[in-house]
């Protein structure tokens, strides 16, 4: 017998000790969860699209290399030729075949805040996608909710089915001794320990449904879960902070950073350039008339331009980003009377189940009452068995409910929680 309770005490040992509590889990959910890391690569892409954009006030190289044959060239006309001529001059005028190999240098000196606009919008862009991967992971939360009450009410219930298994093993104990003494038939006697043991399988089956769920949310979280503690009751909800709201924001920000680009196309754009080569002809094409060698050439300068190409799209442009104002203002509104709608569920769950745990004692009350008489009948030999069987079975049953009533109330609570995000 003390080998018995010793084993019924250490499979208990976990539910008196500190474990895991609801807050620990979730964040332990969010870090384990593989998605996590594309806050990482994020951050990281964005970065390096920001550098590479920067990049665009870096002198801008490029080589060239080409040789062509021209139908006609640039030459002197036939009487100069032959006065030349007569002078003594052999003028051969530019060879149809020409080649060059050069380098263009150019480097941006005012553009208009371009490469500014498009740093805010590269910025923006990724700060959307976080919003939009912490939408994704808010979910978790949510899924840490369901386990761990789940965990929360098999717990009480293994609780309450140990309590009733000890009130039979009482009744047992009871019917074994007046059995002895003549004052109690033995088919009593088997019908109480039939129940008993009929609820030692059902612990059977909540054990098992607790390691399995234990299971799962420890490798949901990443770590060894080996006790959920009670949740306090939260706060009242008062503010939304949903990451919907925020991706919503963000995407209204990156509509004001892709119209600060378009306004930045509009302006004009001023550079400085450098062009040299290596080739035939040169600059100088009258001294290039008369000999045909490669020389050097450079040239150097600076460049005003004024594309108003992008007037052409530009009402159009602002219309489609206005439109897509409109959308995420709308997808607000939606979102947030749906939201209204499942906080008001919550509140009315809340409410019920405050109301039902508001009685729930005095029946528990009730039924403990009509149990000890129907004890105290059987001592005396006026009750059947099985009214007392049934009796005890009602306590339970009231005992479970009230179980379920608080944590149902505290699960609605937290899920209220999860609703707002407060």
């Amino acid at each position: 017998m003390m080998k018995r309770l010793l084993i019924i005490a250490l499979a208990w040992l976990p539910l008196f000790t500190s474990g895991q509590t609801l807050e620990e889990c979730q964040r332990a959910a969010e870090r384990n969860y593989p998605l996590i890391a594309q806050h990482d690569l994020i951050a990281r892409t964005t970065d390096l699209t920001v550098a590479n954009i920067q990049k665009g006030w870096l002198p801008q190289v490029s080589a060239t290399a080409q040789a062509t044959y021209q139908s006609a060239v640039t030459s002197w006309p036939d009487e100069m030729q032959a006065a030349l001529g007569q002078m003594g001059l052999d003028m051969k005028g530019l060879a149809k075949d020409q080649y060059r190999v050069g380098l263009d240098v150019q480097q941006t000196v005012f553009d208009g805040g371009t490469i500014s606009a498009q740093k805010r919008v590269a910025r923006e862009q990724g700060s959307m996608q976080q919003a939009q991967l912490d939408v994704s992971l808010y979910s978790v939360r949510q899924r840490v909710n369901e386990m761990y009450f789940a965990l929360l009410l098999l717990e009480d219930q293994m609780r309450l089915n140990q309590d009733l298994q000890n009130q039979l093993s009482a009744s047992e104990k009871k019917l074994s001794s007046m059995v002895k003494h003549g004052t109690a038939a033995e088919c009593d006697l088997n019908n109480v320990t039939a129940e008993r043991l009929n609820v030692v399988q059902q612990m059977t089956t909540l054990e098992s449904q607790h390691r399995v769920l234990m299971g799962m949310l420890g490798t949901f979280c990443g770590l060894e879960v080996t006790h959920v503690t009670k949740p306090q009751v939260p706060e009242a909800a008062m503010d939304n902070n949903r990451p919907e709201l925020k991706l919503i924001d963000s995407q209204l920000r990156l509509a004001d950073a892709q119209e600060k680009a378009l306004d930045a196309a509009l302006m004009p754009r001023l550079g400085v350039f450098a062009q040299g080569y290596y080739g035939y002809p040169g600059y100088n094409l009258f001294k290039d008339m008369t000999g045909r060698q490669w020389s050097w050439n450079a040239m150097v300068g600076a460049r005003l331009t004024w594309n108003i190409g992008a007037l052409y799209t530009r009402h159009n442009d602002k219309a489609k980003l206005q439109l897509q104002r409109e959308t995420a203002r709308n997808q607000r509104e939606v979102f947030l009377f749906n939201n209204r709608l499942e906080q008001m569920q919550h509140q009315e769950a809340i409410d019920r189940y405050r109301s039902l745990m508001s009685q729930d004692e005095e029946i528990i009350a009730l039924r403990q009452q009509v149990r000890k008489a129907a004890e105290s009948k059987l001592a005396h030999g006026i009750i059947e068995v099985n009214d007392l069987l049934r009796d005890i079975n009602n306590e339970n049953a009231a005992r479970v409910q009230q179980s379920i009533h608080e944590i149902e109330m505290l699960k609605q609570m937290y899920d209220l929680k999860y609703t707002t995000n407060n």
